[in-house]
């Protein structure tokens, strides 16, 4: 017989579970369930990192939700649980959990109406806890429990296979709730289900439960009473999980329902979104028109190697299937720029595409400065585009909404992230509802380094300061356990400050969404999950230098009556080097920090590629080889080494010293022969560090 649990919640029932989905899924494996159920409250936020982790532990996902009902009529709202039998049912998930995600109260319910529109591909689960039920058998009045039954799920309106009486424990306070939950579903024909709730993975982790509970209502710890359901909310081994009931149908309804529940997500597609056409036109027509009006814009006469490299990339993008793609983010810059809103001139490896500068995306002429269009799409190594965009940031919302009114609001939605409980934020939070004095915990809190990734643990067995406070009494040992228990935890749900996914279907058919900013709205998943689905992201990033620089524009004008031309500024002018070999930095993008200041005071920089090259050497690393760069630019003498005479031509116009990942590529292919396509792979495998790579021919994800 197969056993599954079907009342389970995960980290991401936010503040109401500690269960991490990897550890809870390995548990299941450990333990020897062949199936598990997720039905996080009011959410999908773990679905598919669910999926993910079941397929690892070779164990049956069955993907649920746990909704709120309010039914008119009744004084309070109460808990239904369901399973997707198919992926029908898992779009029917994804909708519930928008219309709640979507409603303006905190607290969130769903009508009759809206339960029942999206119940018929999945399984019902009525609680006993917190179901509709509890009241009405509490009070005895079975009668009542029945005609609700009945009322809801009419003989003719929908399978009664599919509908299960939950059976949570035979616990003397409960006998006669379960005999009577019994005897109806014996008389009306409905299953009974063994049920258990599942909030944290052992039964020690109870105390962290009760952390997270108290963090949620703001009280004390010794404040919160937990529901005679949640004292034993951990995940039961099989043996334990036979005694919850004496009936044996109870746990035949489990295979049942394990057989019933096939969902396949998948992993392979695209969803690339589609630019809206006019009649009789293609994208790949559309998209090579604009860019010959656009080449012949950018280069008063192209030349025939404008006109080859346009050819090549158009035919690797069409190739790739990302044609929408450069459609969509020429569209929405176009509509910026026509709106008086000041656009970035570019970043990243998209500047190295032809494509992307004939269609106005970005302002750097790649065959000028000799950047490689692999550095953007490689032929042989299938990647996504990443076309980061910059606005000012009190203006970018407004192109995103244009994007949302282009496409339509159930395809448009920016991305989610989480905060988390971060080192320093366990202890405050923990400190705080233990009651611990408020010195204690600021003083344990500023012992914790302010590093990027720092954890409890790294603090602690680095910092021997910090290790001794937090052993000087059982109220700081205690402390100490439950913050490292909870670190880590999604505390809230964010927003991301860039990601923004387009889509040609509607996005509940895939994932689910919930009230954003601006009338956005925000996906139930990360970017993580979202690329792993095959969504592609759009960043629209807002940047405060480019509001400067626009707030500059219009100060200007309206002094002098000038608008100055951001885009054809002079890169000679002379008084200009003259400041940064000063170090006078003050609000210049990446320029602006002490040891960049100290840089270009020692370079003395002449011209803009110098400017680029330092910005491109000052990072871990390349930082080393800065010394030798000054050398060779303000020694003309000083006589640059090259290991072979082949690197000079690559080489001499940065001393020697490899700056710029082209010349990486350059190298490769001098050297080793390789394709353009294959030294770029090799490319990446240097700057992943990647110690094992074996050729051109190695593919590398």
């Amino acid at each position: 017989m197969k056993f599954v649990h079907t009342n389970v919640y995960s980290e991401f029932s936010l503040l109401s579970s500690t269960n991490r989905i990897e550890e809870l899924v390995e548990q299941a494996s450990i333990l020897g369930y062949e199936a598990l159920a997720l039905t996080d409250h009011h959410v999908m936020y773990g679905a598919v990192s669910f999926y993910k982790a079941c397929l690892k532990f070779q164990i049956k996902p069955l993907i649920g939700l746990e909704v709120t009902i309010f039914d008119e009529g009744r004084r309070e709202p109460f808990l239904l649980r369901l399973l997707a039998k198919s992926n029908d049912g898992y779009r029917s998930l994804n909708k519930l959990s928008t219309i709640l995600g979507l409603k303006e109260s905190k607290r969130a319910y769903l009508s009759k109406e809206e339960f029942l529109r999206y119940t018929e591909a999945c399984l019902i689960i009525i609680p006993y806890y917190e179901g509709p039920l509890e009241a009405y058998l509490k009070r005895k009045e079975q009668m009542n429990a029945e005609q609700w039954l009945l009322s809801w799920f009419p003989d003719d309106f929908i399978d009664k296979k599919d509908v299960y009486l939950e059976l949570s424990g035979e616990r003397e306070q409960d006998e006669w709730s379960h005999r009577q939950l019994v005897s109806i579903a014996e008389q009306r024909g409905w299953n009974c289900l063994a049920g258990h709730p599942i909030r944290y993975l052992q039964k020690e982790d109870v105390s962290s439960y009760v952390v997270l509970k108290a963090i949620q209502s703001g009280h004390l710890m010794e404040r919160i009473e937990l529901k005679s359901y949640e004292e034993q909310a951990f995940f039961l081994p099989k043996e334990r999980f036979k005694q919850i009931s004496s009936n044996m149908s109870a746990y035949q309804s489990m295979e049942e329902m394990i057989n019933k529940s096939e969902v396949v997500l998948s992993f392979e597609e695209t969803l690339m979104p589609k630019f809206p056409l006019q009649d009789g036109q293609t994208a790949e027509k559309t998209l090579r028109e604009l860019c010959l009006q656009g080449l012949k814009k950018r280069y008063e006469n192209p030349s025939e190697e404008a006109y080859s490299r346009l050819d090549y990339e158009l035919n690797v993008i069409n190739s790739m299937g990302f044609t929408d793609y450069f459609l969509v983010v020429w569209d929405f810059i176009r509509y910026a720029k026509e709106s008086g809103i000041l656009v970035g001139p570019g970043r990243g490896s998209a500047a190295s595409s032809l494509v992307a500068f004939a269609l106005a995306i970005t302002e750097i002429d790649p065959l000028k400065y000799n950047l490689l269009f692999e550095r953007f799409l490689n032929p042989e190594r299938q990647s996504l585009p990443d076309i980061d965009v910059d606005f000012p940031d009190h203006r970018r919302e407004e192109v995103i909404q244009y994007v949302q009114k282009r496409y339509g609001k159930n395809y448009v939605a920016q991305i989610l992230t989480f905060g988390t409980f971060a080192a320093k934020a366990a202890i405050r939070d923990v400190g705080k509802v233990l009651g611990l004095h408020a010195f204690e915990i600021e003083k344990a809190a500023k012992l914790i380094p302010s590093r990027p990734g720092i954890t409890l643990e790294k603090a602690i067995s680095s910092n021997e300061e910090l290790s001794d406070f937090l052993n000087e009494s059982k109220e700081l040992e205690q402390l100490k356990c439950l913050a490292l228990k909870i670190e880590g935890l999604p505390r809230h749900s964010s927003t991301h400050a860039a990601g923004v996914i387009i889509s040609e279907k509607p996005l509940t058919d895939i994932i689910a969404l919930q009230s954003g900013q601006d009338g956005i709205y925000l996906t139930q998943a990360t970017m993580g999950v979202l690329e792993e689905v095959g969504f592609v992201k759009f960043d629209f990033l807002g940047l405060r230098n480019l509001t400067m620089l626009e707030r500059v524009q219009d100060a200007v004008y309206a002094h002098i009556g000038k608008k100055i031309d951001l885009l054809h500024l002079p890169l000679d002018d002379v008084k200009v080097y003259e400041e940064l070999s000063k170090g006078e930095t003050t609000g210049v993008f990446q320029l602006e920090s002490d040891g960049m200041r100290g840089v270009l005071k020692q370079l003395k920089p002449s011209q803009f590629e110098d400017i680029v090259a330092v910005n491109a050497l000052y990072r871990p690393g390349p930082m080393d080889f800065i010394p030798t760069y000054i050398q060779g630019k303000n020694e003309p003498n000083h006589k640059v080494s090259y290991l072979h005479p082949d690197l000079e031509p690559i080489l001499s116009s940065t001393y020697g010293v490899i700056v710029y990942q082209e010349q990486i590529i350059q190298i490769a292919v001098k050297l080793a022969h390789y394709s353009l396509a294959e030294a770029d792979i090799l490319r990446r495998a240097i700057s992943k560090k990647i110690k094992d790579f074996t050729g051109g021919k190695s593919r590398i994800y």
